[in-house]
């Protein structure tokens, strides 16, 4: 007999025998019942078995039964509207405990995040945890579906390189047949070299690994990073477009999904963002904050109180959960990223903040070989070190850009949790390295 999911029981018809399978909810075994909760990762089903006295093999293996069990039973739908699990309930037939699970249990609900990541397998089991990893599925799938609709290809880069691709103070090196390797921190430099190689348009979902030490709400060592990068651009004003596009599709087919239950389950409305996005220049952003008294301490970015206030600002203002801010100084932007050419001390590059977390940074990249190796000298990077990356230049590249985002940040903001490593599937930090 083929297995049913607890989702598809309720056009079963009643009388009819299946075979459900899961996890143990919980136990009531009462005076001449016996009722079992049954839970796979679509739903929850009540079981229930009239007990029958001595030698009943049925009812000595339910008393046995521990929460959180692996179960299989059939047994005979039984349609009654006063049960509140779907107003149906199985009469067991059979009961086959597939593997018992140790009491008590490792965690609680109430258990701290640490103890929860200790014991992910377990924790994962519970419905709202499996949503979240449902809903990235969605929203990359539907991305996916709109970059192949504007003819993107995708890549898959090395995850092993011999130079830095971001800051060399974030790098994990390691030995490599006795040379010095390092693991990638961005797919940067591959998704350039394809715009040199004429692939046009590439995307790429993959992991990336950062050696930050930090211990905030927004950072872990090894995530998921989304990139992409588009040939042929005249601004980054393009790459933003693009973006801004994307990222509706993407929360609308999220929207359509799951929208009810997200809302059910987390308490989050999923707001599919109108176009265009608000844009403000950096410059502009950073003296809206200081007439409203806020002093940023790095003279040429945002810090995090920063970002929430001009997120708080943007949404009073236009009623918006997005804003791109501009323009950023070179001091703070790799040399990779075009300049302004009416002001050379500004890049073509931009930040996507959401509910005043940044999510994104993008901008329109050098193409021009010499201008290129003058912006890395400037920057105090020895061209020897970057040769391979230098020589994608040396026999014409069209101009480009692109941007990249972090994946648990975009569920994070999306799922309103708290912290990247609630919807990581096994997060990575500086004190975490298991399971």
């Amino acid at each position: 007999m083929e297995r049913v999911l607890v989702k598809n029981l309720s056009v079963v018809p009643s009388g009819q025998k299946v075979q459900v399978a899961g996890f143990v909810q919980f136990v009531r075994d009462q005076k001449r019942m016996q009722f079992v909760v049954l839970r796979d990762h679509t739903g929850l089903v009540q079981l229930c078995h009239e007990k029958g006295g001595e030698g009943d093999n049925l009812q000595l293996g339910i008393s046995s039964l521990t929460p959180e069990s692996a179960l299989a039973i059939s047994g005979q739908v039984v349609v009654n509207p006063t049960i509140k699990l779907g107003g149906m309930e199985i009469v067991i037939d059979s009961l086959i405990i597939v593997d018992r699970a140790e009491t008590p249990l490792p965690i609680t609900d109430e258990s701290s995040s640490d103890l929860q990541q200790d014991w992910r397998a377990l924790s994962l089991r519970r419905p709202e945890n499996n949503l979240i990893f449902r809903v990235q599925t969605t929203l990359e799938r539907a991305m996916r579906e709109f970059w192949e609709q504007q003819g993107f290809i995708q890549i898959h880069s090395p995850k092993l390189m011999g130079a830095a691709s971001e800051s060399g103070s974030e790098l994990f090196q390691l030995e490599y047949f006795g040379q010095k390797a390092s693991l990638a921190q961005s797919p940067q430099f591959y998704k350039q070299m394809a715009m040199a190689a004429g692939f046009d348009r590439v995307f790429e979902i993959g992991p990336v690994f950062r050696a930050n030490p930090s211990f905030t709400s927004r950072h872990d060592t090894e995530f998921t990073s989304i990139d992409a990068e588009m040939s042929w651009i005249e601004s980054h004003d393009e790459v933003m477009e693009f973006e801004e596009a994307w990222l509706q599709h993407a929360i609308g087919q999220v929207s359509q999904t799951h929208g009810e239950e997200i809302k059910e389950c987390f308490g989050v409305d999923v707001i599919v963002p109108s176009l265009p996005f608000p844009r403000i220049q950096l410059s502009e952003a950073r003296q809206i904050l200081a007439d409203c008294g806020h002093v940023i301490e790095h003279k040429s970015d945002l810090d995090p109180p920063g970002e929430r206030g001009i997120a708080d600002y943007i949404a009073k203002k236009f009623s918006h959960e997005f804003v791109f801010v501009t323009d950023y100084p070179i001091d703070v932007r790799p040399f990779y990223h075009m300049r302004h050419e009416n002001d050379p001390t500004l890049t073509k590059s931009f930040d996507l903040l959401w509910r005043g977390l940044e999510i994104t940074t993008g901008a329109q990249r050098e193409h021009r070989i010499d201008v290129l190796k003058k912006q890395a000298v400037e920057k105090g990077i020895e061209l020897d070190s970057i040769k391979h990356y230098i020589d994608f230049f040396r026999y014409g590249c069209p101009p480009h850009g692109g941007f990249g985002a972090g994946l648990t940040r975009l569920l994070m903001v999306l799922l309103d949790h708290k912290n990247v490593r609630e919807v990581t599937y096994l997060y990575r930090g500086p004190n975490r390295l298991t399971p």
